[in-house]
């Protein structure tokens, strides 16, 4: 069954189909997009074995010519985005020609935020083949590259036309990216939906396993994004909500060279225990919540505190990374705390104590 949830945004409106089998059907989804009959597309080189010739197929008549790039955070950045930019501008393009992002999140930013750029501007369809871009990074139309400042620093709003979440694609993903990519789905339960954490902790252990249960989370991921972004597309307000250990994850991204040593969803698990952990500290949340937080992403098999990193920085390093987050406001940083599972709210009003209190605590092997 495909499931299709709307991102309603006036002119700017699209959908998300979520289902197996969407990439060998692509062609009457991705048509209505592509008048000319080309899609350009940008993937990477451990997905194209796999999914460009199916893309091809699915895709009929649609030509697709693509770029492979490699694999990794170093390629979302000045140079993966020129080498993207002049790929693309090889192909001499028309403003109608759509650019086809087919990958994880590293792809799917880079190919949104060339195609914001190329010709000021065209359109592209999401083909998400990871868990975390499925349920994330290919909604809401954030775009964008790292620099040596920080990570997403330089980018564009840019929605994409379509997004198709071909659910059967994750199961060539290695265990370690599918765990990592449901950090993402159990932030979705910690910030705003206590009922679908509460599924998760039944159902995410055999998530892999459960075609139809794997489905159902993508989709309830999809629909709380969707709902976030439609009332607050550019991040003015609730959609900060989003970044739920995200503060925490960028910096701990940052101290590890945006490397392999620690992948996305893994610091934002990390992340969201730290976020628990910082709201128990001043009082606002159940001293028992963190305990529930960490006891299921163990169960997951996903890091939960900073030890499990190896080669950090202390405590007053980090909080300095954190500083460069471009959520600072007025020189300061911007928290998401948690009332409890489900009740996530933005502040700024966070004592730099408490921060290097828990920061310590997570980091201390004894404790």
């Amino acid at each position: 069954m495909t499931h299709v949830v709307p991102v309603p945004l006036g002119d700017r409106s699209y959908e998300v189909h979520v289902g197996a089998g969407l990439i060998a059907r692509a062609e009457p989804l991705v048509a209505p997009q592509a008048p000319r009959g080309r899609v350009l597309v940008l993937t990477e080189e451990r997905v194209a074995p796999l999914w460009l010739d199916r893309l091809r197929a699915g895709l009929g008549g649609i030509e697709a010519p693509a770029l492979a790039l490699p694999p990794g955070e170093a390629t979302k950045g000045w140079d993966g985005y020129a080498r993207a930019v002049e790929w693309l501008l090889d192909q001499r393009p028309e403003r109608a020609d759509v650019v086809l992002a087919l990958g994880g999140g590293v792809i799917g930013d880079l190919a949104g935020y060339a195609a914001a750029t190329l010709l000021r501007g065209v359109p592209f369809v999401q083909v998400p083949t990871t868990l975390l871009a499925q349920v994330d990074s290919s909604v809401g139309g954030k775009t964008g590259i790292n620099t040596r400042h920080g990570k997403n620093l330089v980018g564009a709003f840019h929605q994409p036309r379509l997004v198709l979440c071909d659910t059967g694609a994750l199961g060539t993903l290695p265990d370690r990216d599918f765990r990592a990519g449901y950090g993402e789905v159990a932030k979705y339960g910690l910030l705003g939906n206590e009922g679908f954490f509460a599924w998760l902790e039944r159902h995410g252990p055999g998530l892999r396993g459960d075609p139809a249960a794997l489905s159902e989370a993508v989709r309830r991921s999809v629909e709380m994004k969707a709902a976030i972004v439609a009332r607050d597309e550019r991040e003015a307000g609730d959609r900060a909500l989003l970044n739920l250990g995200h503060t925490f994850a960028h910096a701990l991204e940052a101290a590890t060279g945006y490397s392999d040593r620690l992948l996305h969803g893994e610091a934002v698990a990390v992340g969201c225990a730290l976020a628990f952990d910082l709201s128990a500290q001043l009082g606002i949340c159940a001293q028992e919540a963190p305990g529930r937080v960490r006891a299921h992403l163990e169960a997951m098999g996903l890091p939960r505190e900073l030890r499990d990193v190896p080669g950090l920085p202390g405590p007053e390093a980090l909080l300095d990374l954190m500083g460069q987050d471009k959520k600072v406001r007025d020189g300061k940083l911007r928290f998401v705390l948690v009332r409890g599972v489900g009740e996530a709210f933005v502040t700024a009003d966070v004592p730099r104590e408490a921060v290097l209190a828990v920061l310590a605590a997570s980091g201390d092997a004894k404790s």
